[in-house]
């Protein structure tokens, strides 16, 4: 019973070893202080823009949306990563402009529709 219990245990840990492992661009969680690339910058805020479709805090509408710019800006606690994306198909003209913000390595900070 010990060594099935064993081979089972074994076995469960080669199946998900992959996942455990994921890279830091996959999970746009970073650490240290280097300035991440703008095309990571990218990515992560497309995720981002994805997970707020899906949790329905954005109108699916935004999906085929590409950002517009990708400026590393100076923000109220230093420098960050500010994304912007335009919908120029909303009625409301006070969301027609949707804003990211990351820190310089990646990691999301805020988003909305001010650009503040």
């Amino acid at each position: 019973m010990k060594k099935y219990i064993s081979m089972m245990g074994l076995l469960a840990s080669l199946t998900f070893a992959n996942t455990s492992f994921a890279g830091p661009g996959e999970s746009c969680h970073f650490h240290g202080s280097k300035p991440a690339a703008e095309s990571v910058i990218s990515k992560c805020a497309d995720i981002r823009k994805q997970s707020l479709i899906k949790s329905g805090k954005l109108d699916k509408s935004w999906e085929p949306i590409k950002h517009s710019s990708i400026d590393l800006v100076d923000g109220k606690k230093g420098k960050e990563w500010k994304v912007v994306y335009k919908n120029s198909a909303l009625q409301d003209k006070t969301k027609v402009n949707l804003y990211m913000f990351f820190t310089p390595p990646g990691n999301f900070i805020a988003t909305n529709h001010t650009g503040q």
